[in-house]
């Protein structure tokens, strides 16, 4: 009876054996894909936090005072978004300083909406004289302008819709006043460094910008002559309520440093 009892008891400790292994390899590649699972949930986690981190880093207004963006080669890409705390106005105020060596055309400030690439443009064409004004892609052009290379230049452009005017400022030196007419800009994006071709693209290489530029500010209204005049003399002036140099947040793309502005009284 013994040896029956073994003998019938092995195929059922043969089938036990087995279905442990097979529960066995069942628990382990279980336990393979909910690791596997797990690590590819951890992954994204971490590029999800990471996002978060430089969208909010990116999105944090910077005290620029004092120092420069430096766009030290031509390209079609190397350029700075700069965003805007307004998405309406029907005035515009834009003041920056900037120096190159370029005497082909190139851009100097550029607000594209999505109906008018040239929302608002500052150009500066090839020569010392001349300077583009666009509001709404309608031209105007300012000649015998003091336009010096290898210089720093205090530039100011206002445009407002009431008048339909528009008036360039360069080192102090106010222009006349042109007709451009315009109404309302709205759903702006702000890039120095490439002219817009298209809203927040379209870059071309001839039209891009090599040099310095900083004190970018801009306004929703037109600023008076005095207060112009105390920009363009670095003095105490009312920051832009648009785009304000001391409280900037901006996205720079490709090539750009920021660096101290050092002068030497």
């Amino acid at each position: 009876m013994a040896n029956e009892a073994s003998s019938n008891s092995f195929p059922v400790l043969k089938h036990t054996v087995t279905r442990m292994r097979k529960q066995q390899r069942y628990k382990t590649h279980n336990s393979s894909l909910f690791s596997s699972h797990r690590l590819d949930t951890d992954l994204k986690m971490a590029l999800l936090i990471l996002l978060v981190m430089l969208t909010a880093c990116a999105a944090v207004p910077q005290d620029l005072s004092g120092k420069m963006f430096i766009f030290p080669q031509e390209t079609d890409t190397a350029n700075v978004r700069l965003n805007t705390s307004m998405q309406s106005f029907t005035a515009v105020t834009a003041c920056f300083r900037s120096i190159t060596d370029l005497s082909r055309n190139h851009n100097l400030f550029s607000l594209s909406t999505p109906s008018f690439h040239n929302g608002f443009l500052v150009f500066k064409e090839a020569g010392n004289n001349v300077i583009d004004i666009y509001v709404r892609n309608n031209r105007v052009t300012f000649t015998d302008q003091d336009y010096m290379l290898n210089t720093w230049q205090s530039i100011c452009t206002t445009w407002d819709s009431e008048s339909e005017l528009v008036q360039l400022w360069l080192n102090g030196k106010p222009s006349i006043k042109k007709f451009i007419g315009g109404s309302v800009i709205t759903d702006p994006i702000v890039i120095v460094g490439q002219e817009q071709d298209s809203h927040g693209g379209g870059f071309d290489i001839n039209q891009s910008f090599v040099g310095m530029m900083s004190d970018v500010h801009m306004w929703n209204y037109v600023l008076s002559p005095c207060e112009i005049q105390r920009f363009i003399e670095d003095l105490n002036f009312t920051p832009g309520n648009v785009i304000n140099w001391r409280a900037l947040e901006f996205e720079a793309t490709g090539r750009v440093l920021v660096e101290n502005k050092i002068t030497c009284e």
